[in-house]
């Protein structure tokens, strides 16, 4: 198997990236093996809902000198230091920041949509929630059903890549499911969901600041009322 060539955590890599560097978002998503839009997704994350960087400087994986070095030149890509440490997993569910929570079931019903052949067990170690909630999900009698959408869990931040897919194509085989990939209708679904995250935050600040926008037919309403007076 080859080594890997991305840092240990893509994600919080490439907000640290973001903030610190002079580095383009074309540099970045190629360094960190991210689409350029989930870049100026983090990019455009307000506060609230923004990741914790992660230095790779203070990791080993990158050195200022080689950040300086490509920073000069938009052609130039970044290359690691040192391979990052695969961290040993222990027994018990995955630990997700309480930030992240609320979108689990959201991630297990986009696996449970497009991967049905993923058993219970297998999500529940991938993204780190109980069995009798992907029960609930898979039967749709979950307490909050009505607000579950299907989203990428990869592009939730709830799991890498690299594990979902590895996942995905042993329960394949295991089921006898054809393991062949789209991989351009993959990326262009995940696009979309980053934009549709990015709009739904925009949306989501317009109102914090501004306050909900006015039903619409209100005021084509209250002039026929008055027509009609």
């Amino acid at each position: 198997m080859s080594a890997p060539t991305t840092p240990l955590m893509a994600h919080a890599t490439a907000a640290w990236l973001v903030d610190n560097t002079a580095l383009t978002f074309e540099q970045i998503a190629v360094f960190c093996g991210l689409h350029i839009l989930e870049i100026q997704a983090i990019a455009d994350d307000t506060a609230a809902t923004k990741l914790t960087g992660r230095d790779p400087i203070r990791s080993g994986e990158l050195t200022q000198a080689e950040i300086d070095r490509v920073a000069a030149d938009p052609s130039r890509r970044l290359v690691l230091e040192k391979q990052p440490e695969q961290e040993r997993r222990t027994k018990g569910p995955r630990y997700t920041p309480v930030s992240m929570r609320q979108d689990k079931p959201d991630g297990i019903a986009w696996i449970v949509r497009n991967h049905p052949e993923v058993t219970d067990n297998q999500i529940s170690r991938l993204i780190g929630t109980t069995k009798t909630t992907i029960a609930a999900i898979r039967d749709k009698s979950h307490w909050n059903i009505a607000n579950i959408t299907p989203k990428d869990p990869v592009t939730l931040g709830l799991c890498p890549q690299r594990e979902l897919d590895v996942l995905v194509l042993a329960a394949a085989k295991k089921a006898g499911v054809d393991t062949n990939i789209d991989e351009g209708k993959i990326v262009e679904e995940r696009a979309q969901l980053i934009e549709q995250l990015h709009a739904e935050r925009v949306a989501a600040a317009h109102i914090a600041e501004h306050g909900p926008a006015p039903e619409v037919g209100t005021a084509q309403q209250q002039g026929d009322a008055l027509f009609r007076r």
